[in-house]
């Protein structure tokens, strides 16, 4: 349990539908939490880190994104090691 205390200066405001408002007391409900501000919160950070780590998992550096994205939008046509690692590949996944 995390019994920091912190500082809650910030607020968020949205509007729903009110299909989607009932979505989520109902999913409130099920959850258990306290308060359904708690379920909010608790289900926006776990998207959030999701996400999160999902992009960081697919390009885990800022040198990571410039070498990707540099290589995709160059005019730089692929090297004989590439075609040859890409043939290989392309025989592999037709087994």
């Amino acid at each position: 349990m995390n019994l920091r205390q912190t500082s809650k200066d910030e607020r968020i405001e949205i509007r729903v539908s009110s299909e989607d408002k009932g979505i989520f007391q109902r999913a409130h409900e099920l959850s258990g939490e306290r308060t359904f501000t708690a379920f909010i919160i608790n289900v926006l950070k776990d998207k959030s880190r999701e996400i999160i780590e999902k992009n960081n998992r697919i390009l885990a550096t800022d040198r990571d994104r410039r070498i990707f994205f540099e290589s995709i939008f160059s005019d730089q046509q692929p090297n004989e090691t590439l075609r040859e690692a890409a043939g290989r590949y392309k025989k592999h996944i037709r087994r």
